[in-house]
């Protein structure tokens, strides 16, 4: 894989066509309803053909599950090495106050689609398991085994924790987040 003169992974063509996807997705879904936007507005939104889409997300869960990725990755490489000898509990705080902070840009556009899962159960309980894998990497990133059915079942509470904690970081106006 070629790499940037910081060392870092070129993104291919692919990649870039994703991440373009992905903020095509947002953007309309900041502007509004999840449910009434097609993969075809998503597609020219991006700037790209339908084709082009369907070879990299088969539906607009997938490109959901693409942002989630997408946050995951940011925060696993925010890694704050200070916190290592915090307690477990502080150590999650941290992690998850940085996945807030990094959903922070999409806030709009997970309103509108946190509205239309509301009325989706079968969409809820599929994103549950996308979630739920998620978590796992948040745990992991905080230092707590996320391993065997032990692992699974602090995830799903975790899952549980979170979706809590959406609706007031979704309602919150707040630029620090206070």
């Amino acid at each position: 894989m070629a790499r940037t003169k910081a060392g870092k992974p070129e993104e291919s063509i692919a990649d870039k066509r994703k991440e373009a996807i992905i903020d095509a997705a947002m953007r309309l879904a900041a502007d509004g309803t999840w449910d009434h936007i097609r993969l075809s507005d998503i597609a020219a939104e991006a700037g790209v053909t339908l084709a082009d889409m369907r070879a990299d997300f088969d539906s607009k869960a997938a490109i959901l599950h693409g942002l989630t990725a997408r946050i995951d990755r940011i925060v696993l490489a925010g890694d704050d090495p200070d916190m290592a000898g915090e307690p477990a509990r502080d150590r999650l705080f941290d992690v998850l106050m940085r996945r807030f902070e990094a959903m922070r840009p999409y806030r709009a556009a997970l309103r509108s689609v946190m509205r239309a899962y509301r009325r989706d159960p079968f969409a809820m309980a599929t994103f549950n398991v996308r979630l739920r894998r998620s978590m796992k990497w948040m745990l992991e990133a905080a230092g707590i085994d996320a391993t065997g059915r032990l692992g699974d079942i602090r995830a799903q509470g975790l899952v549980f924790v979170w979706a809590r904690t959406m609706p007031v970081f979704l309602r919150d106006r707040d630029p620090g987040m206070a």
